[in-house]
């Protein structure tokens, strides 16, 4: 008992001394905190961990680098880091990664003062510069060790998230933001199509509706100019195509003889030119008339095709039933302009003409588009209300460049201009817990607080937060979920992953 008492002990301080001990430095074999050094320009972020500068000391330093237009780590280029400390300057360039975002540094400074520490980065594209000012170069070691300590961040309520992990999924941070954020109307809109992104395809005469196939159904795609259906006229007792077609070609034949007979005659001025011309305008007539049923009817049947390029969006009539003259048969639609009607409670009437934008969410994906990202504008709004139908009509129309259908339903947030600012963010940086919202605020960026927030109106893309941060405070925004899962699982190494 005593011999697994003593092994449990040892074994305890072992696994106690392996925990303090540095992964850069020992120090009197005690734990020295490493100096945590974020700047950013337009291009990038970089997050270096820093061993304590001193005197006449090797500073090791770790720099992970962001691209900020997608938050995954930057893969090829050289950087050169310059620590200055007054007219002194202290380089190194490196030509290769360490790994991929990441560069490894060693400093040793001669002078001690206020330093700036300056990376030049030096990609294919181009050359940036991140410059991370405060920084202090101490003359005794000891002292610098003791202020890194002093300036250690931390959090009861904070989530390890390191570099590595968020490299490898969706995500990034952004800062909050004070903007204009007008009033917001949020209502269920109805997609329809634009006038003449739709054709209603219409029997041009009386008879049997004959569809080539089984092909013309809901969905089907349709080249213009393609034949649709035939109307077969040629059994019915009245309005008889055939019986049409035939009177049509023996009128035509008639007049363009009754015409060359007075042709002739007129040449001898025994017919005079207002009778030539009235045989003239029959026989035209008769023949635009002949043309039309020759072009049209064959054996008595018409051949109907579409006037546009699209897909069948209706069937009207089922296969061999009798359509009368300009009875709608079938409907094509090009689905590409689209319109967006929402109906508003009246109390809206006086914000409809400052509407600013509009955001659309998909009632199922809850994917959200913006006004301007669909191409589109505002149609009209309506300025009276009906007696049967006290509601406001609002219409936009769009580009259909999401894939949206004709007769479904959407989620509209219509945004009115406004003279005040507000503090704002992303939807996605929002976290709810049972009933209550969170955001996970940036201390350094492989560390996140958790932090309780007040909401306002949201505009499907961006909420009002009325309450819980600061502007200029940077927060998680895709990937807060992940953190917050991070956060459950417990304390993570903040150093996990790092290459020393």
């Amino acid at each position: 008992m005593k011999i697994t008492y003593l092994t449990t002990v040892l074994f305890l301080a072992v696994i106690s001394m392996s925990c303090n001990r540095s992964d850069a430095h020992d120090h009197d074999n005690d734990h020295v905190d490493n100096l945590q050094l974020t700047s950013y320009n337009e291009d990038f972020e970089v997050f270096a961990e820093a061993y304590p500068f001193a005197v006449g000391h090797e500073s090791e330093i770790l720099a992970h680098f962001t691209h900020l237009e997608n938050f995954k780590p930057l893969e090829q280029g050289s950087v050169t880091a310059d620590l200055i400390i007054g007219s002194d300057v202290v380089k190194q360039t490196l030509e290769s990664l360490t790994r991929p975002g990441i560069f490894k540094f060693s400093l040793k400074p001669e002078k001690s003062g206020d330093a700036t520490l300056v990376f030049h980065i030096k990609t294919p594209d181009k050359t940036s510069q991140l410059t991370i000012g405060g920084i202090t170069v101490f003359a005794d070691e000891h002292d610098a060790i003791h202020a890194a300590q002093d300036a250690v961040v931390t959090s009861s309520n904070a989530a390890s998230f390191t570099k590595e992990q968020s490299w490898k999924v969706d995500f990034s941070t952004e800062e909050v933001q004070r903007e204009p954020f007008g009033q917001i109307i949020r209502a269920i809109g109805q997609i329809q199509p634009s006038l003449g992104d739709e054709r209603i395809i219409t029997a041009r005469t009386g008879g049997i509706v004959l569809f080539p196939g089984n092909s013309v159904v809901e969905g089907t795609n349709v080249g213009a100019g393609q034949t649709l259906f035939t109307i077969d006229g040629s059994g019915m007792a009245d309005n008889n195509l055939s019986v049409r077609f035939s009177e049509a070609q023996n009128e035509y034949n008639r007049a363009r003889t009754e015409y060359d007979r007075k042709a002739e005659l007129a040449k001898d001025q025994i017919v005079s030119q207002s009778e030539l011309l009235r045989a003239k305008t029959e026989l035209d007539n008769a023949q635009a008339n002949y043309n039309n049923l020759q072009r049209n009817f064959s054996a008595g049947k018409q051949a109907v095709n579409s006037p546009i390029g699209g897909f069948i969006t209706g069937v009207m009539v089922r296969n061999g039933e009798y359509a009368a003259a300009g009875q709608p048969v079938l409907t094509v639609s090009q689905n590409k302009n689209l319109f967006i009607k929402a109906e508003l409670r009246p109390r809206y009437f006086e914000q409809l003409s400052h509407i600013s934008t509009v955001t659309f969410r998909l009632l199922q994906s809850k994917t959200t588009y913006t006004l301007d990202e669909l191409g589109g504008r505002i149609v009209s709004f309506g300025k009276s209300a009906d007696v049967n139908n006290p509601l406001l009509p609002v219409v936009f129309q769009i580009d259909n460049r999401a894939g949206f259908m004709s007769g479904s339903f959407i989620e509209t947030f219509i945004k009115t201009q406004s003279q005040t600012e507000t503090l704002t963010v992303s939807n996605e940086a929002i976290v709810e817990e049972m009933g209550n919202y969170f955001v996970y605020v940036q201390l350094t960026p492989e560390l996140f607080e958790k932090r309780p927030v007040k909401t306002g109106v949201t505009d499907g893309i961006r909420t009002e937060i009325t309450d819980g941060v600061s502007q200029g405070e940077r927060i998680v925004g895709k990937g807060a979920i992940l953190v917050k899962l991070a956060q459950s699982a417990g304390a993570i190494d903040p150093h996990a992953g790092h290459v020393h």
